[in-house]
């Protein structure tokens, strides 16, 4: 006899992986998903877990935070990071995706599985009481969710502006100005580098400040509250005439080999370029581009004048210009338990973005707990938390401990959080040199996350048909 069904909410990256370990477990699943019926401003198609913003996961290797993640991730078979590994794209030392091939294998994925049922409608209200839910409709939830979320909580919704790169055809460049290179010549060369001489930069800079501004919609200008690790690249130049150059285009590093050696120090200093835009693949062949850290809330006619200004996109055409929309969230360490419960309502869950993480393996994590957990309440066992030693436990930690949050956020104000070192518990030992100490906190996430997963397999029953299948 199946288990009592579950109802998920929202088919992005939270969802999709929430749907997939309920159904695995072998509790039927209700995902419902408004896409195609009702888009969103960022997203374009309805494929399930469309990567809106940039294609990339973040850095691969476990010395850093968000490398550990996917790699605590791959312990518990992720659908999201085992679709990403399988369709990777190079992006030097970090994960990044072919989105298109990513999101449509993620959409036959879940399509296909004998116990997911999709509804392709647009939710409302919250389910009944009597449903166990898991609410995963991101950042870009619609109003009409919003205000009955809103209501539940009894806490007006959370929210900042967010932005997403432009992304262009590869073959429209100019290849004689534009070079491969990776920073240092570390890796294989995975970025497409666009050089600026300082007249350019200064031109450029100019143009992009005084940009016309596309309307923020419906939402007022003057509530624009720009989340720090995504700013329009105006933003930034606003910010100073060198803030650009010290961020997403920085050129130290990055060297043409017909410049000569990038290791002769005074041929380099002679012609290193005053700062690089950088373009990404989005395909294995290249076809499209991503200006990377091109983030922007520019017109589109104004993108397609002042990036053409770049050296070697003079004449690039684009595929999809800059575009920016409000992230909604909830307060989440007033609301939620560490095993991603509502305080007020054990069988509604949530799960993603909306809990005030930031970054698609953050967003995957939320996912795969609040599944695990559902699925445990289905079979009417008790949710469980990850544990703290972990970056899946202490995000999870972070987003549900208010007295954590209120001690270190500014005013009081709960703000998305990314995956950080600075989250986990400190070592017994201080360790000084910084990559023996990262490999500390990898040792000790890998050894109590397989105590942990040892614990949990024992909760479910490994005879299960789907075991067989999946």
């Amino acid at each position: 006899m199946l288990d009592k069904e579950v109802i998920v909410i929202g088919a992005g990256l939270a969802g999709s992986e929430a749907a997939w370990q309920v159904a695995n477990s072998g509790v039927p699943v209700k995902l419902v998903e408004m896409r195609p019926i009702k888009l969103t401003p960022a997203h374009h198609t309805g494929e399930f877990g469309e990567l809106v913003c940039s294609n990339s996961f973040g850095a691969l290797s476990p010395d850093r935070a968000a490398g550990l993640l996917q790699k605590e991730l791959r312990i518990f078979k992720s659908l999201i990071v085992q679709t990403a590994d399988e369709f990777a794209v190079p992006a030097g030392g970090a994960l990044a995706v072919d989105r298109s091939k990513f999101s449509i294998a993620l959409t036959n994925a879940l399509s296909n599985h004998p116990l997911i049922e999709i509804k392709r409608i647009e939710q409302l209200d919250l389910p009944s009481k009597d449903n166990i839910t898991i609410l995963a409709t991101g950042p870009l939830t619609a109003d009409e969710l919003s205000y009955k979320i809103q209501a539940f909580t009894g806490i007006d919704a959370c929210h900042f502006f967010d932005a997403a790169s432009p992304i262009i055809y590869g073959d429209t460049i100019d290849q004689e100005i534009v070079f491969k290179a990776s920073r240092y010549d570390k890796g294989d060369p995975a970025y497409l580098n666009c050089p600026m001489d300082e007249n350019d930069y200064i031109h450029f800079r100019n143009e992009l400040i005084e940009g016309e501004q596309a309307n923020l919609k419906d939402f007022e200008k003057e509530s624009a509250n720009f989340f720090e690790a995504c700013l329009p690249i105006e933003e930034i130049a606003r910010r100073g005439v060198d803030t650009m150059r010290y961020g997403p285009l920085k050129s130290i590093g990055l060297w043409n080999p017909k410049w000569g050696d990038l290791f002769d120090r005074e041929n380099r200093l002679k012609k290193r370029p005053h700062a690089v835009v950088q373009l990404r693949k989005e395909d294995l062949e290249g076809k499209l581009l991503n200006m990377v850290g091109f983030q922007t809330n520019l017109k589109w006619s104004e993108q397609k004048r002042i990036f053409r200004m770049i050296p070697g996109l003079e004449k690039a055409e684009f595929v999809r210009f800059g575009v920016m929309h409000r992230n909604t969230f909830l307060e989440s360490p007033k609301l939620l338990l560490p095993t991603l419960q509502f305080v007020r309502r054990e069988n509604l869950f949530a799960a993603g973005q909306i809990t005030g993480t930031e970054g698609y393996a953050a967003a995957d994590a939320g996912g795969l707990l609040a599944g695990i957990n559902a699925s445990l309440l289905a079979k009417g066992k008790k949710p469980v938390s990850f544990p703290v030693e972990s970056m899946i436990g202490s995000l999870m930690n972070f987003i549900s401990n208010k007295n954590q949050i209120l001690s270190n956020q500014k005013k009081n104000k709960f703000q998305p959080m990314p995956a950080s070192f600075g989250l986990v518990p400190e070592l017994t030992k201080r360790i000084k040199d910084k990559r023996l100490r990262y490999k500390a906190y990898q040792e000790r996430s890998t050894e109590a996350l397989n105590d942990f997963k040892n614990k949990l397999d024992s909760c479910f029953d490994k005879d299960h048909l789907l075991s067989k299948i999946y």
